[in-house]
């Protein structure tokens, strides 16, 4: 709760055009500061911020509960939850069924690995009928980079599922189920996500794809991009993405649908060139998770999108399962369930 926008709190309009103003975004932002910190910083009488404080701390603190209404929840909890099965056997053994509804699911890894490859046989199980596995429904597709290729969507749905893309009309049915928004800037991104809320429900979207978020960051800030509980590092980096990332997890919170964003990593050779190679073996690495140990697949990119060498995990603890090596060296795709606290 801590990650709820102030500007959906219902706040008056003067105190929250402040906030806004001074960059507090969350509920999270006004609660690392004391009362005289935020008088100092926003420029108003104690008493305007003490009644705003406990305004926003009678909306996000919880409420006392009974042991009752904790286990009728948890009923409740048990019955919505449920997973996007990837169709790669191991990785969803360890994951107990797949990307997880109601939170974000991070893909990291360089240019090239297959990050993309993975979102487009996402998107085809989302869409593909609940007879068949799949979630039956619509996906909201955010290409910042231009990289969503409907035609290698297609092949990857003739190989992967040929009694399904061989009906006559079905493969024109999924792929008009998969809205794809382009956004060249972070204003049109912005504009994006704002849009998205409503659309969840006039589409029916079972499935939201980010790919990528480090794309709408250019020049230097893109090179030093890290995403994290509190954004990007810096003051004014944490200003140009923190409410995105929030405002994302809220979707996933909010829809109790996977989310998946995609970011990149490069490396810097020591002519200043940035290069990845991938004579060796590719791994999909998976990190941060809550319900898995760290693991490590190798896998190939096939016509059928990306397939794993073998279902059982090679267990990787310690630093090993962060690191992303060049020159065709353990080339990696990090996958972090709730990566974004």
């Amino acid at each position: 709760m801590a990650n709820k926008l102030l500007s959906e709190m219902g706040l008056p309009k003067s105190i929250a055009n402040i906030f806004a103003a001074r960059n507090l975004i969350t509920a999270k932002d006004v609660f690392s500061l004391t009362e005289f910190e935020l008088m100092e910083l926003l420029d108003v009488d104690l008493s305007v911020v003490t009644s705003a404080v406990a305004h926003i701390s009678e909306i996000t603190c919880p409420p006392y509960q009974t042991a009752l209404s904790l286990l009728e929840q948890r009923g409740q909890n048990e019955n919505m939850a449920g997973h996007l099965p990837t169709s790669l056997k191991g990785l969803d053994n360890a994951l107990c069924g797949g990307i997880p509804f109601g939170v974000v699911t991070e893909l990291v890894g360089p240019a090239g690995i297959g990050k993309t490859q993975f979102c487009l046989k996402l998107s085809l199980l989302a869409s593909l009928p609940s007879s068949y596995g799949g979630l039956d429904g619509s996906v909201i597709y955010i290409d910042t980079e231009s990289k969503f290729s409907s035609r290698r969507m297609i092949e990857i749905g003739f190989n992967s599922f040929p009694e399904v893309f061989q009906t006559e009309g079905m493969a024109q049915e999924m792929a008009g189920r998969i809205l794809v928004l382009r956004p060249t800037s972070l204003s049109e991104f912005t504009d994006s996500l704002q849009k998205i809320k409503v659309s969840l429900f006039q589409h029916g979207v079972k499935l939201l794809i980010i790919d990528s978020m480090a794309a709408l960051l250019s020049g230097d800030s893109r090179e030093l991009f890290t995403l994290s509980s509190e954004g990007v590092q810096g003051p004014q980096r944490q200003h140009s993405l923190g409410w995105h990332i929030s405002f994302i997890k809220s979707v996933a919170e909010f829809s109790r649908i996977p989310v998946v964003v995609t970011n990149q990593v490069r490396s810097q050779s020591r002519d200043g060139n940035s290069y990845y190679s991938f004579q060796g073996q590719r791994f999909i690495k998976l990190a941060k998770s809550p319900v898995s140990p760290p693991l490590a697949f190798p896998f190939n990119i096939t016509s059928s999108g990306i397939s794993l060498l073998n279902d059982d995990g090679v267990e990787m603890p310690g630093p090993e399962i962060h690191s992303i090596s060049c020159q065709g060296h353990n080339d990696v795709i990090n996958l972090g369930s709730e990566m974004m606290h």
